[in-house]
């Protein structure tokens, strides 16, 4: 039995990672910044489990969240896997990217996963090992028109965690990624509003849309990136980087 913290857990690749996690055996400490919805989760769960408001944005939220984890997880032998899953986007042509958007998608998709990355692989380390998976995208592999920042924030996530997996790896931490093109979550249900206002198309032709962008033709399932997730830390190795595009079967997709 092993404990996990989950950021990003309150919905879609997060929560689903969080179920699969328990249904494991495992220990999960689910963090967000929506405390209800992660209460209702854990309590959903088949095994020990804790909801921590979290802001992984905010490096003081970071700070507070971990320590308030820490009995609970000193309770279960200690954080020894890490998934960085809390992400946002946002989209805009180049010419109206402008700092503050950029700053946004930096600090939710590439800082988040730093800070809690640097706050636990060195306790890891020093536990004698452990395994970080980050949750990039496709965007952090593949360039797409009008997500810029997006990609750039995503694209840097990717090559940090390369670099983190070179240096950690041969001291017990693996460092893994897992790059989903569309998922079917919220984040990519609210991606088809905004569009469906900016367009006039509808949200099920934009999802349509989405979902013929995958080179398997359809959307990625939350439990599929779960099931991966979950190998990767139990057995993938350091500087691991799986794409699912919606071809093939994967752990978790039924």
């Amino acid at each position: 039995m092993t404990t996990a913290l989950v950021t990003g857990a309150s919905s879609g690749i997060g929560a689903a990672t969080a179920r699969a996690l328990s249904a494991a055996g495992h220990v999960v400490i689910a963090a967000a910044r929506r405390l209800e919805a992660l209460e209702e989760l854990c309590a959903s769960l088949d095994g020990p489990a804790l909801a921590v408001a979290m802001d992984v944005t905010d490096p003081a939220s970071v700070t507070r969240g971990l320590e308030e984890a820490r009995p609970f997880a000193e309770a279960h032998g200690g954080i020894s896997w890490l998934v960085n899953n809390a992400g946002a986007a946002e989209s805009a042509p180049v010419g109206k990217t402008d700092d503050a958007l950029t700053e946004r998608m930096l600090e939710v998709n590439f800082h988040g996963a730093r800070r809690l990355t640097e706050a636990l692989a060195p306790v890891m380390v020093e536990a004698g090992g452990g395994a970080v998976v980050n949750v990039a995208s496709s965007a952090g592999l593949h360039g797409y028109a009008y997500v810029t920042a997006y990609c750039a924030a995503k694209h840097a996530l990717v090559g940090y965690s390369r670099a983190a997996a070179a240096e950690l790896g041969e001291k017990g931490v693996r460092i893994s990624l897992v790059c989903p093109h569309y998922v079917d979550t919220p984040m990519t249900d609210a991606s088809a509003q905004r569009l469906a206002e900016k367009t006039g198309k509808s949200e099920e032709e934009l999802r349509a849309f989405f979902a013929s962008q995958n080179p398997g033709g359809r959307l990625v399932t939350a439990g599929e990136v779960a099931g991966t997730i979950l190998e990767l830390l139990s057995e993938g190795e350091s500087g691991s980087l799986v794409e699912l595009d919606g071809s093939g079967d994967l752990p978790g997709g039924e």
